[in-house]
């Protein structure tokens, strides 16, 4: 019976086309990759900078691998804190220019972390309604009470501020929004912080190495620092690595350090990891080519696609590597998708609950590492599939 009930609830999903699947890559994590056994362009990866497979890391991390083996083999806080984590931490801070940081295994564990250790049941959160899954789910596991407001409405953030009566408030908001590519307005999120004295969370998962005119991120992006913005950014995408940080104030980071539980209670990122991403970090300084090129790519992507494809269907706008094409219908979605990768184009169908319903999408991730040609292969393959669907 409760096997059955499994089964009705995806099959369920199957006819809502709502059901995902995995593919199974047999290369490195590249521009063009190996599928299945086939050859593909990717447009679904977040390595926005092309690190994931660069010689200078993998270099790095067997170098860490030789000094440090290849487990932590315990918790920070117990044995597993290498002074190779120690290094990447002092460099994370200064890189971002922020007092410190805390590393953190994962971006999930990070989020979890961060706000269940500042808030609880006395506190108020409020939430960007297109934040990522890991920013909801440390909202309702903090039981802090949980406002949403719709997606960058300034306004209506300032009337749940002004109307709380918690005893601590917390904003907590994507930098950049992994299924849409909009920024936030940072700025006049931290001026309603200041006024509602709240602290503001971001979380530069997709931001980080890309914005910026040194990668720095978000903060860099909008020239803006102050004690009360609480900074957390992953280090799987852009930095092609894995794992993610906390920066801010001393005393936010000891305070993360004592409460995050995501942090206490688990076995640290291996060190050779982190010797990775100290190398990462500075090519990600040095890489104003690749953040360049990006831009490029992306203007190359308008040119292109703009008038090109089917009425219904929308490129959204974007300043960074994400470039959303909204179709709606999600079997339509999974269709043409589907019709790209038997081109040799991998682009990943986006359904709900990740996306609002009828929004069901494209999700472009353009890199450093495509050339223009490959997004040109990308383009004529969308206008070609287009041409089985409305067009205007």
């Amino acid at each position: 019976m409760l096997v059955a009930a499994l089964q009705q609830e995806l099959a369920s999903l199957d006819a809502q086309g709502l059901r995902r699947t995995r593919r199974t890559l047999d290369s490195a994590q590249t521009a063009h990759v190996v599928v299945d056994g086939k050859n593909h362009i990717a447009f679904c990866s977040n390595d926005y900078l092309g690190l994931a497979n660069h010689p200078d890391l993998i270099a790095a991390a067997q170098t860490g691998a030789a000094q440090f083996g290849v487990g932590a083999g315990a918790s920070h806080l117990v044995l597993g804190h290498a002074r190779a984590h120690e290094q990447l931490e002092h460099e994370l801070a200064a890189f971002v220019q922020l007092p410190r940081a805390l590393l953190f295994s994962t971006g999930y564990m990070a989020n979890l972390g961060i706000v269940t250790a500042l808030v609880g049941r006395e506190d108020a959160v409020f939430a960007d309604r297109l934040n990522h899954a890991s920013l909801n789910d440390a909202c309702l596991l903090a039981r802090a009470e949980f406002k949403r407001y719709a997606h960058n409405d300034l306004d209506q953030l300032e009337r749940l501020l002004a109307t709380t009566k918690a005893r601590r408030k917390l904003i907590v908001a994507d930098a950049v929004f992994s299924m849409d590519g909009d920024i936030a307005p940072v700025p006049q999120l931290l001026a309603l912080a200041q006024k509602h004295d709240a602290w503001l969370m971001l979380d530069d998962a997709h931001g980080f190495g890309v914005l910026g005119g040194h990668g720095r991120g978000v903060l860099e992006h909008f020239n803006v620092a102050h004690p009360r913005i609480i900074y957390m950014a992953t280090l799987g995408k852009a930095a092609g690595v894995a794992g993610a940080f906390v920066a801010g104030e001393p005393a936010l980071i000891d305070t993360l350090l004592q409460r995050a539980r995501t942090y206490i209670y688990t076995t640290a990122m291996p060190p050779l990891l982190a010797c990775a991403l100290s190398k990462s970090l500075e090519l990600i300084a040095a890489g104003d080519g690749w953040r360049e090129n990006l831009r490029q790519k992306n203007i190359q992507l308008n040119q292109i696609l703009t008038n090109s494809l089917p009425a219904a269907w929308r490129l959204l706008p974007s300043l960074t590597a994400i470039r959303p094409l909204v179709i709606g219908d999600n079997r339509e979605a999974v269709t043409v998708a589907e019709r790209l990768a038997q081109r040799g184009v991998l682009v990943p169908a986006i359904r709900p609950p990740t996306v609002p319903q009828g929004t069901a999408r494209l999700r472009i991730s353009l890199s450093a590492a495509h050339s223009a040609a490959d997004v040109r292969t990308l383009c004529d393959a969308l206008i070609d599939v287009g041409k089985g669907f409305c067009v205007s």
